[in-house]
């Protein structure tokens, strides 16, 4: 190397520093975001001002803890001892609904949506974060970060407003993503099961917010944590608690669910961002999880392997949740180049053997999962709605730019939350893209899943939270 190259190569190695330098005050001062649209897109930069997000948000749950809910002020002496029989039956308890599959199946929902767009039933700012509502009782719940805390809340479903909080410290951030925690609680027979961005694992009283136990799943496996955090939602499986630590014999772990107690741990893979779901394939019922290598079903009682099936992406672990399409067949994607299979488990012994039935490239989920519709797959090839056979992996059709938003199935809609926060309204058909009606529900990146309970709908980002009626 010449003295000149040197200096040069010097020269821009200081200039890479000292751009980096900047780059982390900006992110660090002024929650400096930066946002890979894909498709040859230049990236987006925005500021979030989090001191003035943080003192509105403040600033609005005083005035709710101001002014008393009816059920509150109806609340005496003499019945405060008997707990309330929930009027809400609808449930919505898990990260994309109660089967981890997208589908809104417990009422029909409008689709005469007004050209202006739904009115709101309530709205209002929240916390950072990437995680979900969950809805049981007549409250929605879910987890965001708050200043330097990160903070599990309940809202009351008809109003916004807030019925209790619980907060740790935690702060984690980070350029690409933003700061806040991204994986979305769980509700199960009163508890809620909620998993921070740094490995705080809590099981809380749902109706109060009281700890009942908790635990540090990255340091129980002697696991680093993931470059975008811990995001995969608990599963709650018979007697434990389903998480994914990462570290070796400790990818995927199991906790009573009622002590915390440490159940059962296996497998030496990264964690992958996706989160275990319950399924019946082959006639077993398991535990399906997706690591940074593997696609691997569990056996619930000890975490036993029952099938694997090579499942890797060359620029991050997976984030995409699987799929499952019949009895036999499990839908895999990924975005990054990676695209889709469909896998065939039939038994052998007490075990199953996984075989591919299709590959494609032309549904890639990145940050968003498919669903499933009449024998058709519905989802986001990267950031455009796309339809392929479930059958034969063959591409029906591709249309509608939404970025890297979300998507759920409801009776033969799809109901998608794009990136910019438009709730949009397709029609499930393999015959074409046929986009009904949309409006914008919040503003800013939204990467958040939708949760519909009760024939409404609620939407959040790192900023804004809004609920809509879509009853008929």
């Amino acid at each position: 190397m010449t003295a000149l190259a040197g200096r040069v190569l010097a020269g821009v190695v200081l200039l890479a520093a000292f751009a980096a330098g900047v780059v982390g005050l900006l992110v660090v001062a002024f929650d400096l975001q930066i946002e890979f649209a894909g498709n040859g897109m230049r990236p987006l930069f925005s500021f979030g001002a989090p001191e003035a997000h943080y003192a509105a948000l403040e600033a609005d749950r005083n005035d709710s803890a101001a002014a008393p809910s009816a059920a509150a002020e109806a609340a005496t002496s003499e019945n405060r001892a008997t707990p309330a029989v929930p009027e809400h039956d609808a449930v919505w308890t898990d990260f994309r609904g109660p089967h981890r599959d997208g589908l809104y199946t417990e009422t029909p929902i409008r689709t005469d949506w007004p050209a202006e767009g739904l009115e709101p039933l309530w709205s209002g700012p929240i916390g950072g974060g990437y995680a979900s509502f969950v809805i049981a009782d007549g409250l929605a719940f879910t987890i965001e970060q708050r200043r330097d805390e990160e903070v599990v809340a309940a809202y009351d479903v008809d109003s916004g407003a807030e019925r209790w909080t619980h907060a740790w410290p935690a702060h984690f951030r980070e350029t690409l993503g933003g700061p806040g925690p991204r994986a979305t609680p769980t509700w199960h027979d009163g508890r809620v099961y909620a998993l921070g961005a740094t490995g705080r694992f809590v099981c809380l009283d749902a109706s109060t917010g009281a700890v009942l136990w908790e635990r540090d799943i990255l340091a129980d496996g002697g696991a680093a944590n993931l470059p975008w955090a811990m995001s995969g939602a608990p599963l709650v499986v018979d007697d434990v608690v389903v998480v994914q630590p990462g570290g070796r014999d400790w990818s995927v772990a199991a906790y009573d669910r009622l002590t915390g107690d440490v159940a059962w741990h296996v497998l030496d893979d990264v964690q992958g961002y996706t989160s275990p779901m319950l399924a019946t394939l082959g006639g077993i019922r398991q535990v399906v999880v997706v690591t940074a290598e593997r696609a691997a079903g569990l056996r619930p009682a000890d975490g036993a392997l029952l099938w694997e099936y090579p499942w890797t992406v060359p620029v991050v672990p997976n984030i995409a949740q699987p799929l499952v399409i019949n009895d036999t067949r499990l839908f895999l994607s990924a975005g990054y180049g990676k695209g889709a299979a469909l896998v065939e488990l039939t038994p052998a012994g007490s075990r199953l053997t996984a075989a591919t039935v299709w590959e494609s490239n032309r549904m890639k989920n990145k940050f968003s999962s498919s669903v499933l519709i009449d024998g058709y797959i519905y989802g986001l090839d990267n950031s455009i709605l796309a339809c392929i056979d479930a059958a034969t992996g063959e591409l029906r059709w591709k249309g509608g730019r939404y970025g890297y938003g979300q998507l759920l199935a409801a009776g033969d809609h799809l109901v998608v939350l794009t990136e910019r926060g438009d709730l949009v309204l397709v029609r499930a058909t393999p015959d074409g893209h046929d986009e009904v009606a949309g409006f914008r529900a919040i503003e800013g990146k939204t990467w958040n899943v939708p949760a519909m309970a009760g024939g409404r709908i609620l939407v959040r980002n790192a900023r804004q939270m809004a609920a809509f009626d879509l009853s008929p």
